[in-house]
């Protein structure tokens, strides 16, 4: 038997709905009893097992080193005010250090003054001397070395630069304008086309190549390419290798016409390659509705045109 329950009614003498009952109050519930716990002990290290010794601080891995990374920044210590200047100064004597050391042992610039060199090398221009390939090797006929100025020499300069014509033990001679060593005639390649007249001096020494020279042990007779210009061994003797400060490595300024035209083109390439990039690159488009930092406002998407950003 089914019972609608819109249609049930309450029996005649029992509670209606909307009748008040009275019901007793719960009684108070007890808190829950906690146990008292003894107090913590100290914590105590379990004993070294033997033959293991203790590392210090220092020692420690590097996942158990120390770290600054939780410290808060006031809890750093501050850096010392004094200790950048410290840091220069100990730069600038490193880079004066290595540029003395540089100069005294592996290479040096010189300036030509004079035209005792022409046509290879002309007034005004400046060479790097490298003071360590006769070290490693010995002076070889037609190098163009810079040395001391010899005892003999009157000129008032305190380096010379000269070409290596006559080795030690060579015999030199000057016969019909050309040099001739050991009896051939030299091949000097680095003389201008047609090669100018190699005479004597007009001392009376036996250095002067009014006749054949045999040069001492231990000594170089060098000669200028600018043989009707040049004061050198037919005038000063040969040079000891003791005054040779080194050899000459290249040529610094005047820069050749080569290579001007390449720095050039480097340089156009260069400025085009920057211009083309500039055009090409695409503009940077701000993303919409971030204006000064601020994130974009939540919600359904709004097109640029219906909206304003805040500002």
């Amino acid at each position: 038997m089914s019972v609608d329950p819109l249609a049930y009614k309450t029996p005649a003498g029992g509670p209606r709905p909307d009748d008040r009952v009275d019901r007793p109050a719960p009684a108070a519930r007890r808190p829950w009893p906690v146990p008292e716990l003894p107090p913590a002990a100290p914590f105590v290290a379990p004993p070294r097992p033997a033959g293991i010794p203790e590392l210090p601080s220092d020692q420690w891995p590097a996942w158990l080193q120390p770290s600054d990374r939780g410290r808060r920044r006031s809890d750093r210590p501050a850096p010392r005010r004094g200790r950048w200047a410290v840091e220069w100064l100990l730069v600038l004597v490193l880079a004066l250090v290595l540029a003395i050391g540089v100069r005294t042992y592996v290479a040096q610039m010189f300036f030509i003054p004079s035209g005792s060199m022409l046509p290879t090398l002309q007034i005004g221009d400046r060479i790097v001397v490298d003071k360590l390939s006769y070290r490693l090797h010995p002076v070889e006929r037609g190098d163009i070395v810079v040395f001391r100025r010899p005892p003999l020499e009157l000129a008032d300069y305190a380096d010379l630069v000269k070409r290596v014509v006559g080795l030690p033990g060579d015999t030199v001679a000057s016969v019909d304008g050309r040099i001739m060593i050991n009896g051939r005639f030299l091949a000097e390649p680095w003389l201008p086309d047609p090669p100018p007249e190699t005479l004597p001096s007009p001392l009376s020494a036996p250095y002067s190549l009014n006749h054949p020279y045999r040069v001492p042990a231990g000594e170089y007779f060098v000669m200028g390419d600018n043989r009707t210009d040049s004061e050198d061994s037919r005038y000063f003797g040969p040079i000891a290798k003791g005054l040779i400060v080194g050899k000459m490595a290249f040529k610094v300024w005047p820069l050749p016409a080569t290579v001007w035209l390449v720095t050039l083109a480097v340089v156009v390439v260069g400025l085009a390659l920057m211009a083309v990039s500039l055009v090409r690159a695409p503009a940077r488009r701000r993303p919409e509705g971030r204006v000064r930092g601020r994130s974009p406002p939540s919600g359904p998407h709004r097109s640029p045109s219906s909206g304003c950003s805040p500002g």
